[in-house]
């Protein structure tokens, strides 16, 4: 069986991305409440990037892993990159 490795590039930008719009805008996709992210699952995620990544962090979120994120964001700062 393969083991699924996640490209670390792709995770230190999904630390990174803020939301571009609404409510939230400005604020790291880490940040935003679970609720936001299930509503938008229920009303569907926008098309492209933003939509990955919101997808991906609300799998993040359900499964407890905002900590992950928040290490990256410590360890990977933006102008070290």
């Amino acid at each position: 069986m393969m083991e699924i490795q996640p490209d670390k590039k792709q995770l230190i930008e999904l630390a990174h991305y803020r939301m571009p719009f609404g409510k939230y805008k400005g604020s790291y996709l880490v940040n935003l409440p679970e609720a936001y992210l299930i509503w938008f699952q229920q009303k569907g995620f926008p098309d492209g990037k933003l939509g990955m990544l919101l997808q991906s962090m609300l799998e993040i979120k359900i499964n407890g892993l905002e900590n992950l994120i928040r290490k990256l964001q410590k360890d990977f700062p933006l102008d070290s990159l």
